[in-house]
């Protein structure tokens, strides 16, 4: 069990290390979520499972602070947060176009979608992520993804991203979080 526990600590570290090849991007990201409430624009974020939470984590430091308590809010929203539409929807049509219906209802030219996923929308996994961005491009939102293997259908339909080159789950939340950390950093 150790050695289990040793080799998880070695690969994340890795993992966690190649981060810095995308300080631009992470740069970029942050500076996206600045325009966004300079013009008063929403910033969207969705995820699936642990990337959902980990949505609602970082929609948190944004609306609230992530180390200065002298930061004003940025105008973001969790698109997973709303148990009750999501059950109802989910129930009487179809959970793969929850996220869809959400964009119909709240995404405007201009907004920005943050999307976590692991996958990448691959092999019927985060059905919802990419009808989700579909909609998002179709109302003028700017799509902005994190994501991990090989980032699958939502790297050719996302405006940008970054893909944390690894195909364990685990790794690749470890590595979003970092990333989301450090555009708070950046906004702080």
């Amino acid at each position: 069990m150790v050695g289990k526990i040793e080799k998880h600590i070695k690969n994340s570290s890795v993992n966690i290390s190649n981060i810095i090849l995308h300080k631009e991007k992470i740069i970029k990201l942050a500076n996206l979520i600045k325009e966004c409430k300079k013009r008063k624009k929403k910033i969207l974020v969705i995820g699936n499972g642990g990337s959902a939470s980990d949505a609602e984590h970082f929609t948190g430091e944004l609306l609230c602070t992530y180390a200065s308590k002298k930061r004003a809010p940025f105008p973001a929203t969790c698109l997973s947060s709303n148990i009750a539409a999501l059950t109802a929807w989910s129930n009487d049509f179809n959970y793969n176009t929850f996220y869809k219906r959400k964009i119909t209802a709240l995404g405007n030219r201009g907004d920005l979608l943050i999307i976590l996923s692991t996958s990448g929308g691959d092999n019927k996994k985060s059905v919802n992520l990419v009808y989700a961005a579909k909609e998002a491009k179709k109302k003028g939102v700017k799509i902005f993804s994190l994501l991990g293997r090989k980032g699958g259908k939502l790297k050719s339909i996302s405006d940008f991203k970054i893909i944390v080159n690894n195909f364990s789950t685990a790794h690749i939340q470890e590595a979003h979080m970092v990333i989301l950390n450090c555009v708070c950093e950046y906004l702080e």
